[in-house]
């Protein structure tokens, strides 16, 4: 972690780009049908696995002044990673690669580079002083290929040692990004070329720290033999050197290269499946770094970083499959179930759930994807309803005035314009799939037979299903409406899409303090894992603290409850979140007729102007907000 005044662990720098990863798995790139959009290129790659770790980590490069550069750049502060040396080049556009998984050998890429963004990175784009900040530089190799980008990634080396900071390479070989290789080669590792190992060998002693696979120590040491190619390494640097030996786990080398590989040092590997090799080097890099900068002997350091690789060649993409630091040490305690860790339940879902992005801590949800109730009243038409909801989500937008702990549940059938323009404004979006006032649990006609609607989605909108549950139901009603939420929850995990399950047992029989918590404990029992509850307001501690510990003694990662509203009058619903507000895993509310009721009807009848009526839900919503936040500060100041 930082210290002696250093206030980031590591800064890498170099190659930026956006990969498109072909979704179909065993086919030619040539008939890939569609593809998923992740951030790419190693030293990004880097950046993003170790702030996963937990350290603090930073990015120098360049991208587009456009929508790619955009998405890498916000991805990339999702992910924690300190983005002020990310620049912005309005020439030139952001780097993008194509890749496909055709099977366990062959892995078809094509880089699109020509005059990309970050290969403009230049030296004016070394600041001193955020250099200064890190205990760690972190380059790789193709940013010495081009004259330009070297003089940046040298001026970074010199200053990381002038202000006492150690410095690494990732040798990160790729012939055809140095010009020995054509276009259509993106996938080969290794081309013999004197030219690129003389340039190598002339930097190789600014190094504390090199790593690199056998292709790559041959050509840093211009021969195949990779033994003598370590020795030849050596002979130009003092660096500890981590050769890469895939299957056969890596090994490290700190003094004089033995006669054999086997004499280094040596972390326990992992008897996994390969599903994809890409991105693996720089997940294993990640997990070093991590065990380097811990200051942990090399056989530990070795052990993040083979476990980090597996995690990579065990799963689609490359960032997508890096760990969070809670989800290694639940591996390396837990050790390897099924070796295609991608079919590892358990594994997957503490993936999923220590690497899901914003900190949503508060949540103050308008709710007003309601279409029955609407529906009901005079003057609706699917038209009017529509021309409301924008109304709502000008009053939640007012309200929120831009600070992060707002949100919507808005549908997409009545309140589709409303749902579309929330888009990129900073609000949490859930959205329904349930045909209102459905039992047994029936979903809207826009997700099809298959869901297959739900590839439509954006990756921002949280799916929110309301499910009338009992725990009293009949034998058939329980195992129609779970099969609906099983295949549900499925389908959103397949999409990467948030889930969000709401249950209501007191509108089917009657409850008490266990009902909701037996509920929930059912869920749970069929594999169902939502990211978010949703409960109706309880009228005892005991309902609160019994539904709180059934999710926390299943999901201790799950992101926390919203309680509900069911029209409740606002002193009553003041009373349940008071109540609420004393469990720290309910986070806020998401309410929506003591907000949007009396508007709703006054101006679909024609009593109220639009204004009138938005100045009526923003008072409301406002209020809302305010008791849950007294709310919560009181139990805060009661601890």
């Amino acid at each position: 972690m930082t210290g002696s005044g250093k206030t980031l662990d590591v800064i890498t720098i170099g190659r930026s780009s956006v990969d498109l990863y072909g979704a179909q798995v065993g086919g030619r790139l040539e008939d890939m049908g569609s593809f998923q959009k992740y951030i790419g290129g190693s030293p990004t790659n880097m950046a993003a696995g170790t702030a996963r770790l937990g350290l603090k980590s930073a990015l120098i490069t360049r991208v587009g002044d456009e929508h790619m550069g955009r998405f890498i750049r916000e991805e990339l502060a999702r992910e924690g990673v300190d983005v002020r040396g990310v620049k912005t080049d309005k020439e030139r556009l952001t780097a993008l690669v194509l890749l496909g998984i055709r099977d366990e050998e062959q892995f078809p890429l094509i880089f699109y580079r020509e005059n990309c963004a970050d290969m403009a990175l230049c030296e004016d784009d070394i600041d001193e002083s955020f250099i200064a900040e890190s205990r760690a530089v972190v380059a790789t190799g193709t940013h010495l290929s081009n004259a330009r980008t070297e003089a940046a990634v040298l001026k970074a080396l010199d200053l990381a040692r002038k202000h006492g900071a150690q410095t690494a390479l990732d040798i990160d070989y790729r012939p055809n990004l140095w010009g020995v290789a054509g276009h259509g080669d993106g996938e080969s590792r290794f081309v013999e070329s004197a030219k690129v190992t003389a340039k190598l060998q002339s930097t190789l002693h600014l190094f504390d720290l090199i790593v690199g696979t056998e292709e790559e120590f041959h050509i840093a040491g211009g021969t195949t033999d990779t033994i003598a190619a370590l020795r030849a390494v050596r002979a130009v640097s003092e660096a500890t050197l981590v050769c890469k030996r895939g299957a056969a786990g890596a090994v490290a080398f700190t003094g004089a290269i033995p006669g054999s590989l086997d004499d280094g040092e040596t972390g326990p590997g992992f008897p996994i499946e390969v599903f994809n090799v890409l991105g693996a080097g720089d997940g294993f890099m990640s997990g070093l770094i991590k065990g380097w900068l811990d200051g942990e002997p090399w056989p530990v350091a070795l052990k993040y970083a083979n476990a980090c690789g597996a995690f990579a060649v065990s799963r689609h993409g490359c960032t997508p499959a890096y760990p969070s630091l809670a989800e290694l040490e639940f591996f390396l305690k837990r050790g390897v179930v099924e070796k295609a860790l991608r079919k590892d339940a358990a594994l997957e879902q503490v993936h999923w759930a220590t690497n899901r992005h914003k900190d949503l801590s508060t949540m103050r949800v308008f709710a007003f994807d309601h279409r029955m109730q609407l529906e009901a009243m005079e003057g609706a038409t699917p038209a009017k309803i529509g021309a409301f909801k924008k109304l709502c989500l000008k009053a939640a937008l007012t309200v929120a005035d831009g600070k992060p702990g707002h949100g919507i549940l808005c549908d997409s059938r009545l309140g589709r314009q409303a749902l579309y323009a929330a888009a990129g404004t900073g609000l949490w979006i859930g959205r329904p799939v349930e045909w209102p006032g459905s039992r047994p649990l029936t979903l809207e006609p826009e997700l099809g037979p298959d869901f297959g609607g739900l590839q439509e989605w954006p990756l921002e909108h949280v799916v929110k299903v309301l499910c009338f549950y009992h725990p009293d139901d009949t034998a058939a009603m329980k195992a129609e409406q779970e099969a609906t939420v099983v295949r549900l929850f499925h389908a959103c995990r397949r999409n990467r899409l948030e889930m969000l399950l709401e249950i209501i047992p007191s509108k089917v029989a009657p409850v008490d303090d266990m009902t909701s918590a037996q509920v929930i404990q059912r869920f749970y029992d069929l594999g169902v894992y939502p990211d978010w509850w949703k409960l109706e307001p309880f009228a005892t501690d005991a309902a609160y603290a019994n539904a709180c510990d059934a999710i926390t003694r299943n999901d201790p990662h799950v992101r926390g409850i919203v309680v509900l509203g069911l029209d409740a009058a606002e002193p009553e619903l003041a009373a349940s979140l008071a109540l609420a507000a004393k469990h720290d895993l309910i986070k806020g509310f998401a309410v929506g007729r003591t907000i949007f009721g009396d508007a709703a009807r006054g101006w679909l009848a024609g009593t109220l102007t639009d204004d009138q009526a938005v100045a009526m839900m923003v008072e409301k919503y406002r209020r809302l907000c305010h008791i849950w936040d007294a709310a919560r500060a009181g139990k805060e100041i009661a601890a």
